[in-house]
């Protein structure tokens, strides 16, 4: 989906958290509470953490989860630019 917002052109994205959300890796309320620690951290100016880093950090999602993600973003991405 492609909406203007004042003459910029945004394209739809699923990001990494609502996959794992979607996958059942972690909750909504999981996510919520990761993105709220990387958002603390960058307002206290702390080292920017990734959102897959604090969810591992978390205990939350393993590392062959975060794969799986990563794998479904690429193939997200690929099927955008009609190469699957």
């Amino acid at each position: 989906m492609t909406k203007d917002y004042n003459g910029l052109k945004k394209e739809y994205r699923p990001r990494s958290g609502q996959i794992a959300v979607e996958l059942g890796f972690i909750t909504k309320v999981q996510l919520m509470e990761a993105i709220s620690d990387q958002v603390d951290d960058d307002l206290s100016h702390r080292a920017h953490r990734f959102l897959m880093e604090i969810l591992l950090d978390k205990e939350w999602i393993t590392r062959e989860q975060v794969d799986i993600i990563l794998d479904e973003l690429f193939k997200d991405e690929m099927r955008r630019k009609g190469k699957l």
